[in-house]
Formats: C-alpha cells, sequence, structure tokens
C-alpha cells in the first residue's frame, strides 16, 4: 500500500495536480451558467463527468509537457528535480500515463454528448500541441491560455450541446489572464530559454517590457470580466468576485518587479489559485441566488 501510494503521489507531482485550481473553477462556472441561465436540467452525473474530463484532459497535457521538455529540464537548475530528469518516473511510464488519461478523456467526453466526442480530439490537440510551441513561437503563453480556455466553453457545451456567447467571453477572461500570468512565469527563464534558442517573451524583449506586456494583458481581462458581468446582468456577488479577482491580478504585478523576481512563484501559484476560486464562488453563488 506504501508503495502504491508512493507511486501516487509521484504522478501527482509530476503533473502539479494541485495547479487544477487554474481552470476547473472556470469549467464549474460554465456548468453553472447553463444549468441556471441556459434552463437546462441539474445533473450530478454530467457534473461529474465533466470533472473528470478535466482531470483526464490536465493529467495528459501535464504529463506530455513533462515527457516534451525533458532535455530542457535536465538542463534547467530549475526544474532538473522534476520527476523524469530526476528519474522518479521513467519516459516510458510517463508516456503510458499520457495515453491513458488521453483515451480516458476521449471516452469520458463521447459519454457527455455526441458534439463533446467530436470535438475532444481537437481540445486534445490544443493541450498536448502546447508544449512544442515554445520551439516555435513567443506566442505560447496563448496557446497555453487557448487551452485552459476551453474550460468554461467545454463545460457549458457538454450540458446544452451548443454555443453561446456569455460563456465564451468566460473562455476569453481565462485566455487572457492565463497567458499574462505565464508571462510572469517564465521570467524565471529569462537567461535560460535565450540560451537553449527557446521561444518566451521575456527571452524575446526582456523581463522590464515582458512584465509592460503581461499588464497590458491583464488589462484586457479586467475589461472582459466587466464586459461579462454588463452582458450577463449580473447581481452584487458578481462584482463582489469581480473585485478580489481583479485585485488579485493587481497585487501580483505590485509584488513581481523587474529587479525582484524571488515572489514569482507567490504571483504564479498561491495569488492566481486563490483568484480562481474566489472569483468561481461568487460567481456561481451569484447565478444560482439572483
Amino acid at each position: 500500500m506504501s508503495t502504491f501510494l508512493s507511486a501516487i503521489r509521484k504522478y501527482f507531482s509530476l503533473v502539479r495536480f494541485s495547479h487544477t485550481v487554474f481552470a476547473m473553477p472556470f469549467a464549474l462556472i460554465g456548468f453553472t451558467l447553463a444549468v441556471f441561465r441556459g434552463n437546462e436540467e441539474f445533473r450530478l452525473r454530467l457534473l461529474l463527468l465533466i470533472i473528470l474530463c478535466m482531470v483526464f484532459a490536465r493529467n495528459a497535457a501535464m504529463g506530455f509537457n513533462r515527457i516534451a521538455d525533458q532535455r530542457f529540464d535536465a538542463l534547467n537548475p530549475r526544474t532538473m528535480d522534476r520527476e523524469i530528469p530526476a528519474g522518479k518516473i521513467t519516459s516510458g511510464s510517463a508516456s503510458v500515463f499520457v495515453l491513458i488519461n488521453s483515451i480516458l478523456f476521449i471516452i469520458t467526453a463521447g459519454f457527455i454528448n455526441r458534439l463533446t466526442l467530436i470535438l475532444s480530439p481537437v481540445a486534445l490537440l490544443v493541450i498536448l500541441g502546447y508544449s512544442l510551441t515554445k520551439r516555435y513561437t513567443t506566442l505560447c503563453h496563448f496557446i497555453l491560455g487557448l487551452g485552459l480556455s476551453l474550460a468554461p466553453i467545454g463545460a457549458y457545451i457538454s450540458v446544452t450541446g451548443y454555443f453561446a456567447l456569455l460563456p465564451v467571453i468566460y473562455s476569453l477572461i481565462v485566455l487572457t489572464w492565463v497567458s499574462g500570468f505565464d508571462i510572469i512565469y517564465s521570467l524565471m527563464d529569462d537567461s535560460f530559454d535565450r540560451d537553449q534558442k527557446l521561444y518566451s517573451i521575456p527571452a524575446a524583449v526582456g523581463i522590464k517590457k515582458a512584465i509592460f506586456i503581461s499588464v497590458i494583458i491583464h488589462i484586457i481581462t479586467f475589461f472582459l470580466v466587466i464586459i461579462a458581468g454588463l452582458y450577463g446582468k449580473a447581481g452584487l456577488l458578481y462584482w463582489t468576485g469581480a473585485v478580489v479577482f481583479i485585485s488579485l491580478l493587481i497585487y501580483q504585478h505590485l509584488i513581481v518587479k523587474p529587479d525582484d523576481l524571488t515572489r514569482v512563484n507567490l504571483a504564479f501559484g498561491t495569488t492566481n489559485g486563490i483568484a480562481s476560486i474566489l472569483f468561481a464562488v461568487f460567481v456561481i453563488c451569484d447565478l444560482i441566488f439572483f
């Protein structure tokens, strides 16, 4: 049993399972939006299938990312203790893990409805393909944002079977929010990326300009949050959540400075995780009670 639990912990660490808090809350927003604004019936089975899809998709994406980046991770002092370069998990075992999660994602999507089944390979292409984009384009941050932005619209069409504008706006919020904080996260690898000829905005324009670009992207996030509230005729709870979410965006920019990157992890992981959860709680409660 102890060996089994140890293996589970290794794979949880491999995929940084705690980072599920970035996209999962927005998937729950998409689900709640479909039920309370799309006049759909609440089905616990469907909610569980959506959550499973999120877990399987993210496991596949993160596992593939670790396989694709294992050579660079072994060279980077910041990442050389990750599971594959450290020898805790073999590349072959990680590949099996990715394959199983990819298959389970498609199967689970098939249990939801025909549209989600048809779109599931497209979603996999986006979330797996992100791991290779850093070799070719500085837009890699936006590809990551695109992958996570599938959460609210994916959950919405899982319930309704069709697209709608409001969940698309929430997807755009996720796209810009994630792209902006991924630029902040990549500040730590600015020199390494240039040395290895990898693409990122900090490697292309430098740390100071990259932070400025991140600020601009998060300003767009701010306006999208306002647009979502106005278009969705949101109530007091939504606007309270919006204030909290935007305040935490501002906070992460206040604690990360060009000459002091010591709090990047605090800005990237802790602050954004809290922002996502709190925003989702307020938005979901607003949808239910107003």
